[in-house]
């Protein structure tokens, strides 16, 4: 088998690209290529004997791009690939190029492939939980309509359509699998509004006091990084007939308090965190991430997707190393 990796150099794609080279599909799928593609790349290592490794930089607004990366037939995509949050906000144009017609252009390469007589691919579209929207009503579940009102959350719904459509018309097998906060991710300037998550859990972990944008009382979803991992995977192999007919799937994940955070925190780590919290409250942070209600994943949890369970085991994961 032969798969893409979009987005391979990306902190959800690095761990995504470790874990295939490292242990292949679920399932005991054995893959003979692992083609992965961004602007640029780290080095990655593949046992030959197992696997072959393509490295394809290159910018997906290109056509170049996508045609070396289907001049061999695929059997699977994971499309990571985007512009995100704030920087999708402050660069619009830039945020369409990548997030819509960059996967247009994958969606017809797909096509095109079936047309020629190839196998429709599995796509596994890494969407969001900013298709929600801000007005959360009092529990979100699989009949929440989508409301988005950032750039991001509105261009991943648009592309959750065309996977939809594409699938029923046979020209691929999508699952579009909309992803809550990932922790913890590395200090660096991705235009994440939600990064505060990450610095937070990491300096309570060593012991450094640290200032939080958000109230104590503030409520999020997130999970970790492996989790993430884990449900990308077996998208990759799930029986898709057990989907919705949106093929738009929101994820298990914990919902909890900063507060709570705080207090896993310390249990794992055995540091004074709630004491270590400066709470500064930022409106416009607290309504984007701090003010999420209950959430109920009955059909992504029928279909074997899982969440990490508990708050501390998702501390305990996201500081693991990947």
């Amino acid at each position: 088998m032969r798969w893409l990796v979009t987005g391979a150099n990306g902190f959800v794609g690095r761990a995504l690209v470790r874990r295939l080279l490292s242990q292949g599909l679920p399932g005991g799928r054995t893959l003979t290529q692992l083609a992965v593609t961004d602007f640029a790349l780290d080095d990655e290592v593949a046992d030959p004997r197992l696997l072959r490794l393509l490295r394809l930089p290159g910018d997906l607004t290109q056509p170049d791009t996508w045609a070396e990366a289907f001049a061999t037939p695929l059997d699977g995509i994971v499309h990571l690939a985007s512009v995100p949050g704030g920087t999708a906000e402050a660069q619009p144009a830039l945020a369409r190029a990548v997030n819509l017609d960059a996967t247009q252009a994958l969606l017809d390469h797909c096509r095109a492939q079936v047309e020629r007589g190839g196998v429709a691919p599995r796509l596994v579209f890494a969407s969001t939980i900013a298709v929600y929207g801000a007005a959360l009503p009092p529990e979100v579940n699989d009949h929440t309509p989508a409301a988005p009102h950032m750039v991001y959350g509105a261009h991943k719904l648009m592309a959750e359509i065309a996977v939809a459509h594409a699938s029923r018309r046979g020209w691929l097998d999508g699952v579009s699998l909309r992803l809550p906060g990932v922790l913890v991710r590395p200090p660096a300037p991705t235009g994440q509004l939600s990064a505060f998550m990450s610095d937070f859990i990491r300096e309570l972990a060593q012991g450094r006091p640290f200032e939080c944008p958000t109230s104590p009382g503030a409520t999020t979803w997130a999970s970790s990084l492996p989790s993430v991992v884990d449900n990308l995977l077996h998208a990759a192999v799930v029986d898709t007939a057990r989907l919705p007919p949106s093929r738009s799937l929101l994820l298990p994940t914990l919902r909890f308090s900063m507060a709570e955070l705080a207090e896993a925190i310390a249990r794992v780590f055995a540091v004074p965190a709630p004491a270590l919290v400066r709470w500064s409250p930022d409106e416009r942070i607290e309504t984007l991430f701090g003010r999420f209600p209950p959430l109920r994943t009955d059909a992504a949890e029928r279909a074997g997707f899982v969440s990490d369970g508990d708050g501390e085991a998702l501390v305990r994961r996201a500081l693991a190393p990947s």
